[in-house]
């Protein structure tokens, strides 16, 4: 049987408003991973910012009809995911975004679901 990080994950309500969703919005059009190291970062910005878009708007999408910490870090590791195999400053970046995500929901820990996919971060 295959290890789930989403097992070790203690369900609890996620309190939000108005403001909860107008800050995921923000956060969904700014610009995104402009600190990655490198020379040419382009290609991976994009790769990395499509991802935490996606994430984003299922976030917008979906908290109000499922707001728990469980459906929320579920939505999260459809993303983990797909950067699992990324260099380590990248995901080093993406779980900082994905951090910025938990605080705008309340959220205080994944429980290890982060750590899980991105190395320990």
């Amino acid at each position: 049987m295959i290890y789930d990080p989403l097992a070790e994950v203690i369900d609890a309500p996620i309190e939000f408003d108005d403001t909860t969703v107008t800050k995921l919005h923000i956060l969904r059009v700014v610009e995104k991973f402009n600190s990655l190291p490198g020379e040419d970062t382009a290609e991976e910005k994009a790769r990395l910012s499509a991802v935490l878009n996606d994430l984003l708007a299922r976030l917008i999408g979906g908290v109000e009809a499922n707001p728990s910490k469980l459906w929320v870090l579920t939505e999260f590791q459809r993303s983990l995911k797909l950067v699992e195999n990324e260099d380590t400053e990248a995901r080093e970046h993406f779980g900082t975004e994905m951090e910025t995500i938990m605080d705008v929901l309340g959220i205080e820990s994944s429980d290890g679901l982060l750590a899980a996919y991105l190395g320990g971060i």
